[in-house]
């Protein structure tokens, strides 16, 4: 699957998952605090952004404190409770107005064979092939994921899917 991101998000993010390759850390720099359950994640992730070991469904942020928060292929780690936990917490700590986008993928079936996402990622002079792979009982679609959102408070402004793959925005009421 092929992903072109540009800069286009204006203010502070919060990355949720956002070690490893830290891609919204990558294309965004200083504007990004990036969390992540996993240090190794966050050791990976390249510098130029804030990094923090957290739970995306603990969120130790103030209410209101973030303009944006991003979810890239993020959720696909989360079994349906936790996906629903992780977005009220990114809605309580964005601002009213604030921005909530998610990039994800569609999974059928992540059990007993894992589920892989295999990207080519283009920002701005940098290209990132890499492949994120999941185990897991639930399943997850961009209408699962939508209405999640939609009953954490979020009106959806755009959607849009390819080839098992989907891109979601809303806005916070």
């Amino acid at each position: 699957m092929k992903i072109e991101l540009v800069r286009e998000i204006e203010g502070s993010i919060l990355d949720i998952g956002g070690g490893g390759e830290g891609i919204m850390g990558r294309l965004y720099g200083s504007q990004v605090t990036a969390i992540d359950n996993c240090q190794e994640e966050l050791d990976e992730a390249p510098g130029g952004y804030e990094k923090m070991l957290m739970d995306g469904t603990a969120l130790t942020f103030e209410d209101n404190q973030f303009c944006n928060v991003t979810f890239f292929y993020t959720l696909m780690y989360m079994g349906k409770e936790e996906q629903g936990q992780a977005l009220r917490e990114a809605v309580r700590v964005l601002k009213p107005g604030g921005s909530l986008y998610i990039w994800d993928a569609e999974i059928l079936s992540a059990y007993p064979e894992p589920f892989c996402a295999e990207l080519d990622i283009f920002l701005p002079g940098e290209q990132i092939h890499t492949t994120y792979g999941v185990v897991k009982m639930d399943t997850q679609d961009r209408k699962s994921i939508e209405e999640m959102c939609v009953t954490a408070g979020l009106c959806l402004v755009c959607a849009s899917e390819q080839t098992g793959h989907f891109y979601l925005y809303f806005l916070k009421k």
